[in-house]
């Protein structure tokens, strides 16, 4: 009996603290949900949610008569969240009233499931109470605003539970024209070209949100915290969009004509400095030719164009004049163990130094540059420092390499050196020094800073403006650039060139080159030669210099600088003649009546905000299907009106901004091409035509 006492108050025992231990863990549970629940509901929340950068939208880069060379556009990645409280009320009587209607439409605008998919998948997430179930990826602005049209989607989001998230596409309207120089911005890479050198520019002030991050690393936005970022600014360059296709559609076919490996050619715009285009083209692992690398900036032995520095030395310092002779020797003379050879075998014996220099004698520059400086090299160099050919030109592009000008004493110098430097070895440059140089012999000797910047715009308004900088206002005397312009025309009509510019219609100024240059670590036995042409014209009032530099393949034959890129100088320099110069003064003045008949368009919200706080009324019924709309009248009758876009027909776009029509054609799928500046005056592919995807569209403004 006393065992079973004792065994029953043991019982009793653990089962009062039991009883306790169950009163003090729900005592806690309920002061815990009363007392300190938003607490741990706020704790909860802090660990889903963050606070998340809100990118900016990039500044769009123009041409200088305002085409678009680079710009953003806006896409959309949408979400629902079935937990939404006004999609669930009524155990989901708004979600299922709305669903057939719903599924329909999102098949029709994005077509890539049946409605029945849509309406099982949809119903599926509804009855799993999915939250922030992705339903639609990187949908165009024009397909956004349709969706919030939707039935459901058009309740708003706390009764639909659709949430978009916005994100910006960069693109290049004009393809691959001038992309290196314009640059890439590239999501997780490293940006090149003005991209990158106007990044700050360009990127503006992100903003910032609240989201609350889901499964797979999503992230969502809250509405309740987020500041509006700052857009980035917009700039504009010295590119011409015509000049940049004439020089890239130029060096392209010569490439492939001569299976070159790479090449660049540049413009300038003489008296300002301005590059109006870099045409940068190398071959692709693909196969074809594209923008990878820009070799305009990238050093190399220049080869025959250096002769004219060494001219200019050899000329200012009174070494000779262009009437000393010199012995050529008939292409071959021995020096300090090393033989120097002209490029092509002749009989030439006693010449002239301007003779020697139109001929493109190897020998007669070397003999030269070693009579004059053999004894105090540093006086030829102390000239190359004087026409800054040993410092960066100072372009706003990020990436120029300095030139490699060897010192005596140094490991690349020799006995043979001097020699070899003055006809274009033993020292590199890049085409933009060689560029630049040339330029200032046919600017009178003033050598200026080349440019691609030349405004900086936000919301229209110009900021900032860049002008024409002199680098040098003299590089030598007035007597020494006569005799070299003298010797560069001398080029193209007794020279080198004289073939190639035969019948002309204007004059020329230019040197050829044709350079024998090593193939990385192999040397220089694989024979691979560079081609190059640097000049300007017309010679007489020069406008624009230009300089292209090809190299070409193992062994080709065809090489010399007259031949290769001679012959894409000349059709640069041709076209732009006839388009530019000979038309320079023949432009005819338009002038159009303030109250004439207008036509114009744009997005309907910019559209509305110039019309009201300019306090011009208008005729305005609220009922647009399309973001743009177009407006038409005079003064006293102004009228709104929807233009009626489909993705499969083509939309009428006269009357838009570039950048509008540009917008408008890519989201139904169209790659554009412009020609002209202003607004729209037509369109290579009529309006209400069927359009589709991948299909060229040619735009001519005015």
């Amino acid at each position: 009996m006393e065992v079973k006492k004792d065994i029953l108050w043991r019982v009793y025992l653990s089962y009062f603290f039991i009883v306790v231990v169950c009163l003090v863990i729900f005592s806690r549970a309920v002061y815990i949900q009363q007392f300190e629940g938003q607490f741990w509901r706020n704790k909860s929340d802090s660990m889903h949610q963050k606070i998340q950068e809100v990118e900016a939208e990039r500044g769009t880069i123009y041409s200088e008569d305002g085409k678009m060379l680079s710009t953003s556009i806006p896409q959309f990645d949408v979400f629902i969240d079935f937990k939404a409280a006004g999609l669930r009320e009524k155990n989901g009587e708004r979600f299922y009233k709305n669903l057939d209607s719903l599924c329909f439409h999102l098949n029709r605008v994005f077509n890539k499931k049946s409605k029945e998919a849509y309406r099982t998948e949809l119903v599926d997430a509804f009855v799993s109470s999915r939250t922030y179930y992705p339903i639609l990826k990187n949908i165009t602005y024009k397909q956004y605003n349709e969706l919030c049209q939707f039935p459901l989607v058009r309740l708003g989001r706390n009764k639909s539970g659709f949430m978009p998230v916005d994100k910006h596409l960069r693109l290049n309207p004009y393809d691959l024209n001038g992309a290196r120089t314009i640059g890439l911005d590239r999501e997780n890479a490293q940006k090149v070209g003005l991209e990158q050198t106007y990044d700050s520019l360009l990127s503006g002030v992100s903003g910032r949100r609240l989201v609350r991050y889901i499964a797979g690393g999503v992230s969502v936005p809250i509405d309740d915290y987020q500041i509006e970022p700052e857009n980035g600014k917009d700039i504009v360059t010295t590119i011409d969009v015509v000049i940049q296709e004439i020089a890239e559609v130029a060096l392209h076919k010569m490439m492939v004509k001569n299976d070159a490996q790479h090449g660049c050619a540049i413009v300038i715009e003489t008296k300002t400095g301005k590059i109006k285009a870099i045409a940068n083209l190398g071959k692709l692992k693909k196969g074809g030719y594209g923008e990878d690398y820009n070799y305009a900036i990238i050093p190399s032995e220049p080869g025959s164009t250096f002769k004219l520095v060494t001219m200019l030395n050899l000329l200012e310092d009174k070494k000779i004049t262009l009437n000393s002779l010199v012995d050529l020797n008939r292409g071959v003379w021995n020096i300090n163990g090393q033989t120097v050879k002209d490029s092509e075998k002749h009989s030439h014996m006693l010449v002239t130094a301007q003779q020697a220099f139109e001929l493109s004698s190897n020998v007669g520059m070397a003999k030269m540059a070693w009579n004059g400086y053999g004894r105090n090299p540093y006086e030829f160099l102390r000239d190359i420092h004087r026409l800054r050919l040993d410092t960066l030109t100072g372009i706003d592009l990020t990436g120029e390499r300095n030139s490699i000008i060897h010192k005596p004493g140094g490991l690349g110098w020799s006995s043979t050196t001097l020699p070899w430097m003055a006809f274009g070895y033993n020292l590199e440059l890049t085409p933009l020094q060689t560029a630049v140089f040339y330029n200032a012999i046919a600017n009178k000797g003033k050598m200026m800073r080349p440019y691609l910047l030349k405004e900086v715009k936000y919301e229209g308004q110009s900021i900032k403006t860049c002008l024409p900088h002199v680098a040098a206002e003299k590089i030598c005397s007035d007597s020494t650039i006569a005799q070299l312009q003298r010797c560069l025309i001398g080029v193209c009509t007794n020279g080198t060139a004289k073939a190639l510019f035969k019948n002309t219609a204007y004059p020329v100024a230019g040197k050829t080159g044709t350079a024998l240059v090593a193939d990385k670590n192999k040397g220089y036995e694989n024979k691979i030669y560079q081609s190059s042409f640097a000049g300007y014209f017309p010679a007489d009032d020069p406008q624009y210099t230009c300089v292209v530099v090809i190299k070409n393949k193992e062994d080709a034959p065809v090489f010399y600088g007259a031949d290769v890129a001679g012959p894409v100088f000349k059709e640069i320099a041709d076209r732009l003649y006839t388009s530019y110069v000979q038309q320079k003064h023949n432009e005819p003045n338009i002038w159009k009546s303030d109250s004439s008949y207008f036509s114009f368009a744009g997005s309907k919200q910019a559209v509305k905000t110039v019309l009201n706080t300019i306090k011009l009324p208008f005729n305005d019924d609220g009922n647009y299907k399309d973001e743009m709309v177009g407006i038409s009248g005079n003064i006293a009758n102004v009228v709104l009106e929807d233009r009626n876009q489909s993705d499969k027909y083509m939309p009428s776009l006269r009357g838009l901004t570039c950048k509008d029509a540009v917008v408008v054609s890519e989201r139904i799928g169209l790659r554009v091409t412009v020609r002209g500046k202003g607004r729209v005056t037509n369109q290579s592919i009529a309006p209400g035509q069927y359009v589709s995807n991948g299909q060229l569209l040619t735009l001519t403004l005015d």
